[in-house]
């Protein structure tokens, strides 16, 4: 089984990727979670989201207390919130930031695990000319934990968002941009 925690701002879609990430892992015939903790809600706020998924019915009903992974959507939040806190040292911690693995592994108290990195604002700005990081988020952790193919993914959320933009279709092409770009730009791993 695979445990991913999420944090990110009110806002920045973080309960929407691992949403979204439940159902593509659903739809590739894994067994599935995803679910948000929820503080004061408002926007801005930090939260909290996270996903189970596995090859066989999952009997847990908790938190995740410690993570295979942890997407940190917003960097600003090392230092704020403890983002490594239970992480498994053979598992990654990945972090939307424009600074190098190398320059974010010093910002995360002694972690010593795997660091991957992704400007996921500035694709989400070149392609969906919006700050979404999400979407990127999304398909980063896809291909770091290997939950599903590149093409299954590309597959599954192609399907997943002419659902969930029905009346917006003109923001499906950059999504599925945002999503093939982050696959490809995801650094790190040291």
């Amino acid at each position: 089984m695979i445990e991913i925690r999420w944090h990110g701002r009110g806002g920045q879609g973080a309960k929407t990727a691992s949403l979204l990430l439940a159902d593509a892992a659903f739809n590739t015939g894994k067994y599935i979670q995803g679910f948000p903790e929820y503080g004061p809600e408002r926007m801005g706020a930090p939260i909290t989201a996270y996903n189970r998924i596995s090859d066989t019915p999952i009997r847990i009903h908790s938190n995740i207390y410690e993570p295979n992974y942890v997407v940190v959507v917003d960097d600003s939040l090392i230092g704020t919130v403890d983002v490594t806190k239970g992480l498994k040292q053979d598992g990654a911690i990945l972090i939307n930031t424009n600074l190098s693995p190398e320059e974010i592994k010093k910002k995360l108290d002694g972690y010593t695990g795997k660091v991957y990195t992704i400007d996921a604002t500035k694709i989400s700005l070149e392609c969906l000319k919006a700050n979404f990081p999400n979407t990127a988020m999304l398909s980063a952790i896809v291909k770091i934990s290997n939950i599903m193919s590149k093409q299954e993914l590309i597959n599954n959320m192609q399907d997943s968002f002419k659902h969930k933009f029905a009346r917006k279709p003109e923001v499906i092409e950059p999504n599925m941009q945002a999503i093939i770009r982050a696959y490809d730009e995801v650094l790190g791993g040291k």
